[in-house]
């Protein structure tokens, strides 16, 4: 499996970190404007082969010409989140820089699966999608995976249990309208306010929990000027459910076509992954509140779009 990796900043730099060691990944190829950061980073890596216990893998740093032919290609280029932005702000400067990248991207790699990282990571991935002849299934956005995963390990420290024993999701939008859809949430399959009482804990304050959830990159950002660690593992773990055709549930940003009552916009909703990128888009009942909250985000997801 050959895996393009478009921006080699502190994510696409991560991300290319867990594909070195990724048994399955025969060739990566990064690339970056600046050219000799990308060399740098591949030389680097290039001296982690002889300790890893993968199939040695083609190491590239070029350009989009040597992203031709690729399986999968991730894209975290574009401009930064400085200090007192929030994501939205990135909308017209990202939204130039994307179109030209998936332009170049569908020129070399026309049936690869399409991974987008970038801020606002939805409405970019629309504007690429509008940008190019890609279907929905296989240009898709991080969405709110990253979300899901703050969202549950802080739910893990709150019941004491293994966060991948607990089950839910982030969902809409991967900025201040995300919502947890609590009436999916499960730890160790019982219902979270029926766990906690059964085990003489106190309830979780839901919307503290939202909040710390929606702020903890912020947190982080704050601290030491960007978020990797958790965003580079949630991409590599949509890779590794693609490539394993593993038909996993992950709360992706995909292009809704009627699903959830939402036509023509990409959210992040639980869909099954597998080797054709999005395999099914499920369908929930919300709860009342919780399509309420849904709504709420595609409003601000819409506007972002009318920016664009």
């Amino acid at each position: 499996m050959k895996v393009s990796v478009i921006g080699m900043g502190a994510v696409g730099t991560e991300i290319v970190g867990f594909l070195v060691n990724m048994s399955e990944v025969t060739e990566i190829v990064a690339v970056d404007k600046v050219r000799e950061r990308a060399e740098a980073e591949i030389w680097d890596f290039s001296h982690t082969t002889p300790f890893t216990y993968a199939k040695n893998p083609r190491l590239i740093a070029g350009g989009m010409e040597d992203t031709q032919g690729s399986d999968i290609v991730v894209i975290t280029a574009g401009a930064q989140l400085q200090k007192g932005q929030t994501r939205d702000d990135l909308v017209r400067v990202n939204s130039a820089i994307l179109r030209e990248i998936i332009a170049g991207v569908e020129r070399h790699s026309p049936g690869a699966i399409v991974i987008n990282v970038t801020n606002p990571v939805d409405v970019m991935t629309q504007v690429m999608l509008r940008a190019s002849s890609y279907p929905r299934e296989r240009l898709i956005s991080a969405g709110t995976l990253i979300d899901t995963a703050r969202f549950l390990r802080l739910l893990s420290e709150h019941v004491k249990i293994d966060p991948k024993n607990l089950y839910g999701y982030m969902l809409g939008d991967h900025g201040a309208t995300g919502f947890i859809p609590w009436s999916l949430c499960r730890v160790c399959g019982a219902e979270v306010d029926t766990f906690c009482r059964q085990n003489g804990l106190p309830l979780v304050d839901r919307e503290a929990m939202r909040q710390q959830t929606l702020e903890a990159g912020y947190r982080i950002f704050e601290r030491k000027g960007n978020t990797n660690h958790g965003i580079a593992a949630s991409v590599f773990r949509i890779i590794r459910a693609i490539e394993g055709n593993e038909q996993s549930i992950l709360p992706l940003g995909v292009l809704l076509q009627g699903e959830y009552g939402v036509s023509d916009l990409v959210m992040s909703v639980p869909c099954v992954i597998g080797r054709r990128g999005v395999e099914r888009i499920l369908r929930h009942e919300f709860a009342p509140e919780e399509q309420a909250a849904f709504h709420e985000s595609e409003r601000h997801l819409r506007a972002l779009l009318a920016l664009v």
